[in-house]
């Protein structure tokens, strides 16, 4: 439908994005048309045309990812603590647990990181098009 004007949540950045604004579908999706809709996204083919922009801008949002992520203090001292310790973990096992758990947070971070920089990149491209 249109779009719902939110506050920001505490202490999110609002520069260049004009405050936030989510647009909320209001409609209620059935099952099957849920179950229609992932399976259109596993069409062959689906996403050739978002890879090949993506991989295009990659060098770019890699280097936003980055840098976003070590703003917020990921890749500072007690990341590498924790790198550390993993790493030197005696018990094989427990190494290899370890070295898991890191993994796996260090993808859920940033995907997290990611999300909110796609997030912010289509309010600015979304503010550049209002512009024109």
């Amino acid at each position: 439908m249109g779009a719902a004007p939110l506050a920001p949540p505490s202490g999110a950045p609002t520069k260049g994005c004009g405050g936030y604004v989510l647009r909320v579908v209001r409609q209620a999706y059935s099952e099957q048309e849920i179950d229609e809709a992932i399976d259109a996204l596993t069409e062959p083919g689906r996403f050739r045309d978002a890879e090949s922009r993506i991989a295009r801008a990659a060098p770019k949002l890699q280097q936003l990812l980055a840098e976003a992520m070590q703003a917020g203090g990921w890749f500072g001292e007690t990341h590498e603590a924790e790198v550390l310790k993993a790493a030197t973990t005696p018990d094989s096992e427990e190494r290899v647990t370890a070295v898991r758990t890191l993994l796996a947070e260090e993808s859920r971070m940033g995907m997290l990181v990611g999300v909110a920089v796609g997030w912010t990149l289509a309010e600015e491209l979304s503010e550049r098009h209002k512009e024109d």
